[in-house]
């Protein structure tokens, strides 16, 4: 009998956890060592027919409204009897909220392996999360973290080393590929007619729901960017409820005739077909996903140095890295790669090699299996 492993996942809305979480789901299931399920805290979300196609058997769902009231307690026994039932060996949870529900959960349910996630730095959890938090790793056999930035701050909190085991994201090829022309990209973006094949694309992928992303440092770099370098053009893929805001900042920064919100972007192999130089301006991250996808479709990369960003860019080498809030230098990189197009097309070669290398799928799953069956052996001589 092969052991079980479940995937707990949020929910299957658009974001870098969950796709991670859904792509090591498919990973598993395709290399077929392990037989895999998967459950979710809310059932909804475009991702969910990213799996539809594999033979998971039933994805139950835990709603939750609070981890202190009673449906807490009723969905917590509903965990525990799907798990004893479904004869769960190995839970693995991928954020904040599965990691308090469900590793507390699993103790209840005496699964022989659980391992949490983390995959933030800094800025996002109150005190009484960071608590919940710790507790929740006290109970854990593992925690995978997505970069050594992350395992650093952990081990800060007083997390015991040999818990953590840095796996960092994969990176699946197709998402980034496309046949199409630069034009049929343009076009497949709605991009207005009015930018000419000589326009130069500055390109920043994330989310607009909270400052985290801080695109403010990206418009204010933009500014300074279209003064220098007239044919560039600003391309902005996120959804959230800062867009407003966002839009009115671009006004007042007189650069909104050069910008444009594209929201959600599904196309994203089309976005970075058409972009010249891709950039991150982050606060804080654990490891981006996007910086990774930049570099993987052969994209010059300026980023903020945060949370694992240096794990991946090398300064000068595979792309260049500012400090947070500093769109002057941001700018600065930025002007240096759209006035030396050879030189920017060879720091995207780089980066790209950088993720065939260290950032695939194959390695994600390689370790990931690594870890599970080190710590079912570790189960079985307790």
């Amino acid at each position: 009998m092969k052991p079980v492993v479940l995937q707990l996942i949020d929910s299957f809305n658009q974001g870098g956890s969950e796709r991670q979480a859904l792509q090591l789901t498919r990973l598993l299931f395709e290399s077929a060592k392990f037989n895999v399920r998967l459950a979710s805290l809310n059932p909804e979300g475009s991702l969910r027919e990213s799996v539809s196609d594999l033979d998971l058997g039933e994805i139950p769902s835990f709603p939750l409204t609070s981890f202190y009231d009673q449906n807490a307690m009723q969905q917590g026994r509903r965990f525990v009897r799907w798990c004893k039932a479904a004869k769960v060996d190995i839970v693995h949870t991928h954020d904040f909220y599965t990691n308090i529900f469900g590793i507390s959960s699993s103790v209840i349910a005496r699964l022989p392996v659980r391992i949490a996630s983390m995959r933030e730095t800094e800025g996002m959890r109150t005190r009484a999360q960071k608590s919940m938090q710790r507790m929740a790793f006290s109970l854990a056999h593992g925690i995978v973290v997505n970069s050594g930035a992350v395992r650093n701050k952990l081990l800060e909190s007083g997390i015991n080393k040999d818990k953590i085991q840095v796996v960092y994201n994969g990176l699946n090829i197709d998402r980034v590929s496309t046949r199409n022309s630069r034009d049929e990209s343009a076009n497949s973006l709605k991009i207005p007619a009015t930018f000419s094949r000589e326009t130069l694309f500055v390109t920043i992928v994330a989310n607009m729901r909270n400052d985290v992303k801080d695109y403010p440092m990206f418009l204010r770099a933009a500014q300074l960017v279209k003064k220098s370098i007239p044919q560039a053009a600003f391309l902005l893929a996120g959804e959230g409820e800062l867009a407003g805001g966002l839009e009115q900042l671009a006004r007042e920064l007189d650069i909104l005739d050069r910008t444009i919100f594209l929201g959600r972007c599904d196309r994203l192999a089309d976005l970075l077909n058409v972009s010249t130089v891709c950039v991150l301006s982050s606060k804080a991250e654990g490891f981006s996903n996007s910086i990774i996808e930049y570099m993987a479709a052969g994209k010059p990369v300026v980023a903020t140095d945060v949370g694992g960003a240096r794990e991946a860019i090398t300064q000068g080498t595979s792309g260049y890295l500012v400090q947070s809030g500093d769109h002057k230098t941001m700018a600065a990189r930025i002007i240096s790669l759209l006035e030396d197009l050879p030189r920017a097309h060879d720091i995207g070669e780089a980066g790209r090699d950088v993720v065939a290398r260290r950032f695939s799928c194959e390695l994600q799953l390689r370790e990931t299996e690594a870890l599970y069956d080190r710590l079912l052996v570790n189960s079985h001589g307790k």
